[in-house]
C-alpha cells in the first residue's frame, strides 16, 4: 500500500473517530464504543458495530444516522422515541430498528445503566451520528 494511501486512511480514521467521540461527548451520561468496523459487499456501505451505555437518568438527544441502526438491549432499559411513532420503553433481549434518516433519541428512565449492542449499516465516510433538530 502507498504511503499517501495509509496516510489518507489514517487521516479518514482520525476524523471519523472525533466525529463519533464529538456526538458522545456532546450526551452526558452517554458513550458509544465502537467494537467494529467494516466494508460491506453494498458498495459505499459499512458495518458499525457498537456498545452504546445510557446511564441512569440520562438521555440521548434527538439524533440521525445516515443509515440503518439496529439494536438490541444487553442490560437495562432504554425508552426509544422516534418521529411520528409513540415512544416504546424496551428492556433486556429486545430489539429495535430505526430507518436511515430518522430522527430519533432514547432515555435511560431506569435506576441501572443500560447497554445497547447497536450494528449501524450506514454510508461509508459520513459522521455515524448528526444531532437532529428539536421538535
Amino acid at each position: 500500500m502507498s504511503r499517501i494511501r495509509r496516510a489518507t486512511i489514517a487521516v479518514a480514521a482520525v476524523a471519523l473517530a472525533g466525529v463519533v467521540a464529538g456526538v458522545s461527548a456532546q450526551q452526558a451520561g452517554f458513550s458509544r464504543t465502537i467494537l467494529q468496523q467494516a466494508d460491506i459487499s453494498a458498495p459505499g456501505r459499512e458495518a458499525v458495530t457498537a456498545i452504546a451505555e445510557i446511564q441512569p437518568g440520562a438521555s440521548i438527544g434527538r439524533h440521525t444516522h445516515p443509515g440503518e441502526e439496529i439494536g438490541y438491549v444487553l442490560e437495562g432499559t432504554v425508552t426509544v422515541e422516534q418521529e411520528g411513532k409513540p415512544a416504546v420503553t424496551l428492556g433486556t433481549g429486545k430489539t429495535f430498528l430505526i430507518p436511515a434518516g430518522m430522527p430519533h433519541g432514547a432515555a435511560n428512565k431506569g435506576s441501572v445503566a443500560t447497554r445497547i449492542l447497536a450494528t449501524y449499516i450506514v454510508e461509508k465516510g459520513k459522521p455515524l451520528a448528526t444531532p437532529a433538530a428539536a421538535r
